[in-house]
């Protein structure tokens, strides 16, 4: 019997897909210069059970399998193979339970995150973890890549709020990981092991999250300063003296100005820093200005205090905008996504803007600048080969600066296929053996997600 009657011995009809035309388009995420090979067929389970019949086949057939959530990633982590099942989760879209009293929200990988966010908010209940690709990115893609968000520098990334799982191994069985509890140590962690392990150990199928309490509304403040320098002072200050921002993010003159040009909001062309600041402690009149004297004594020029929260967003506008704005300076950008000691802030950025004009690219940088996570948004013509040779010759160099200053290659986008070269350099040859060690007692056979992370 073929993989396709197999499948559809336990699919209903519509969750299979063969049509090439349309399997095509699930071959892919969001990043560039990532492979990726033509899929024999995609399928959209709704249920535990027929997950665990897709790997079930799969492994008695040794075809690959790769689990897919939104496709918002942006390493190549969901790209097809050639000849596999793209297992696509977003069909297992059900918010299962929110409980207000043990502060969890029990969910299937399908959910959006925003869907989620708005749900639990329902409740008085706050889920942190805010990818900026929210309204689309799904629960599981989360899981898969361990995401963050803006509001890390307070809260942590997803890693911190994945309590238990419920996950379909390779071999078809199902295993519950980690708990319900507000605690709890026994055994291994596994739940932590499959947080960011872009479906290459087991499909998650159900998580359950850690909910906190939602927080009063933010008030923000942006800071204008003349150099990087000075920006990264005022970051290292203000972590120094024991403020917890909701938000702490920068831009560089090169963002600032793709975002002039798109959207006219009139920041100086002499602006070579925007920090953004906010609270949501009960009192963030008093926290920004304490915030706003340390940009100061750092060197800002202007400093400006939001009233009310609708001010508040209009301050977080241009950052909001950065990647869209970067996006219209060329035909193609790359993300990358170094995370690097906040001490370090200051040397990543200029380091950024010396290979930048060392490989003669435009290169803006955004940062989650509480955490040290940059977001350098290498921009070039994809049609021309050149310019493209020298955008992922600059990537690397962005990757090996991050390395250099003490940090790690992702902060939150995950490996994939762009930078599991780079993933071998940071782990080392005994923290790669390990690893794959690990790989191997999940997934024997090699079929989940295969040439992916290693």
């Amino acid at each position: 019997m073929d993989l396709i009657a197999r499948l559809r011995a336990g699919l209903p009809g519509e969750a299979i897909l063969t049509d090439p035309d349309v399997t095509g388009s699930y071959a892919n995420d969001m990043a560039s210069f990532c492979e990726a090979g033509t899929p024999a067929v995609v399928v959209l389970p709704r249920t535990v059970e027929e997950v665990q019949h897709i790997m079930r086949t799969a492994t008695e057939l040794r075809v690959p399998v790769v689990p897919q959530g939104a496709r918002t990633g942006l390493s190549g982590a969901a790209n097809a193979s050639d000849g596999c099942i793209v297992l696509s989760l977003v069909k297992m879209d059900r918010i299962i339970e929110i409980n207000p009293v043990d502060r969890i929200a029990v969910v299937e990988p399908g959910v959006i995150n925003a869907v989620l966010s708005r749900a639990v908010n329902e409740h008085g209940l706050y889920y942190p973890p805010d990818p900026s690709s929210w309204e689309e990115c799904s629960i599981g893609g989360n899981i898969g890549t361990a995401s963050g968000g803006l509001c890390c520098v307070k809260y942590g990334v997803t890693a911190e709020y994945v309590l238990g799982l419920d996950v379909v191994l390779a071999d078809g069985r199902l295993l519950t990981t980690g708990r319900r509890t507000a605690k709890g140590v026994a055994g291994y962690d596994l739940t932590r092991l499959f947080v960011g392990s872009e479906g290459s150990l087991g499909v998650v199928v159900r998580a359950v999250l850690a909910l906190k309490p939602e927080p009063p509304e933010q008030l923000a403040l942006a800071a204008e300063f003349p150099s990087t320098a000075a920006a990264c002072r005022a970051v290292c200050e203000i972590m120094a003296r024991g403020h917890a921002p909701s938000l702490l993010e920068l831009m560089d003159r090169t963002s600032i100005r793709a975002v002039n040009d798109m959207a006219k909001m009139g920041l100086p062309d002499s602006t070579e820093a925007l920090l953004l600041a906010a609270f949501d402690t009960p009192e963030p009149a008093a926290d920004l200005a304490a915030v706003g004297e340390l940009c100061t004594a750092a060197g800002a020029t202007e400093v400006v205090p939001a009233e009310t929260a609708a001010e508040s967003d209009l301050l977080l506008q241009a950052r909001r905008l950065t990647l869209t704005a970067l996006e219209r300076v060329k035909s193609a950008t790359m993300i990358d996504d170094v995370c690097v000691p906040r001490s370090r802030l200051a040397e990543m950025l200029d380091g950024t803007a010396a290979i930048a004009e060392k490989y003669g690219l435009t290169i803006g940088v955004c940062a989650h600048a509480g955490d040290g996570n940059t977001h350098p948004t290498v921009c070039f013509d994809a049609a021309d080969p050149d310019e493209s040779r020298r955008a992922r010759e600059s990537f690397d160099d962005i990757m090996a600066l991050g390395l250099h200053l003490g940090g790690t290659i992702t902060g939150e986008h995950g490996v994939g296929v762009l930078k599991k070269e780079w993933l071998a350099r940071e782990l080392g040859p005994v923290g790669v053996e390990l690893q794959r060690g690990i790989k191997d007692v999940f997934d024997p056979l090699g079929i989940l997600n295969p040439g992916k992370l290693f």
